[in-house]
């Protein structure tokens, strides 16, 4: 045990490895590797935490609403508030997308405190392919609306002509950033709670079983890892709810172009 217990120690970052549940060698550009890992496991396990709880939600047509109702229709609230004040009352149409990206945000950041599973969100492969993407579509919303007049959000009112194309590089390098920027926040946010909270709760466990003298002791880091646990849950929750509203930040931008 003490051998076990020294390696987690040594170790906080094992619980963010990727590795494969099923693979198999496919005979495709000489032998392909096709396999299924933990970190789409979990993706696919946080599409159906999010359709399951939407799906517990319709009541089956009763007119008392169930506590799986009152809770989806107090986030959907919320988040259709959130819209309205960031993009627009005019622009509800995005409500949908941006309510399920929030629950699946929020379902596996909480997903990865349960012990000894797993969380997608700590991966930046993960987290900036998400941002990038959204990225992606709020650029396209952006063409959709203005066609080429959308080039102009790279342009600040009253820019004297010499600095034009200064002002222009800056902006879009700005504006690529935030691919990277979205996705970067959620991911570390991630990385450095697990990890504090491996470190932690390795050094707690390893007190308890080192004698009664120091499992007295204990007590005092159990509470802070209780504390620590409880924070993280706020975090995982805030987290959220920062990548959404930056999301409808994004938005705003491309369809009022400023």
């Amino acid at each position: 045990m003490s051998t076990l217990t020294t390696y987690l120690v040594n170790n906080p970052l094992e619980q963010f490895e990727i590795f494969d549940f099923v693979y198999i060698l496919a005979p495709i550009f000489g032998f392909t590797k096709l396999s299924f890992t933990n970190i789409g496991f979990y993706f696919f396990l946080g599409i159906f935490l999010v359709i399951s709880i939407n799906v517990l939600s319709t009541n089956n047509g009763s007119l008392i609403p169930s506590r799986w109702a009152i809770h989806s229709e107090s986030v959907y609230g919320s988040i259709l508030n959130m819209v309205r004040d960031q993009v627009g009352s005019k622009n509800e149409v995005y409500v949908p997308f941006i309510f399920t990206l929030f629950n699946f945000i929020l379902l596996s950041n909480l997903a990865g405190l349960v012990p000894y599973s797993f969380t997608t969100t700590s991966h930046l492969v993960f987290t900036i392919s998400l941002s990038t993407v959204i990225l992606i579509g709020v650029t396209i919303i952006g063409f959709q609306k203005h066609g080429l007049g959308f080039f102009g959000f790279f342009i600040p009112a009253g820019t004297p002509f010499g600095l034009v194309f200064l002002l222009v590089a800056i902006e879009v390098i700005s504006y690529l950033a935030r691919g990277l920027s979205l996705g970067l926040r959620l991911g570390a946010n991630m990385i450095a709670g697990h990890s504090l909270l491996k470190i932690i709760s390795t050094f707690t466990w390893k007190m308890v079983v080192a004698g009664p003298v120091l499992l007295l002791v204990s007590v005092l880091p159990v509470l802070f890892l209780t504390a620590l646990v409880a924070l993280e849950l706020g975090i995982a929750m805030l987290q959220a709810y920062v990548f959404t509203i930056l999301t409808c930040s994004y938005l705003k931008d491309s369809i009022d172009l400023h």
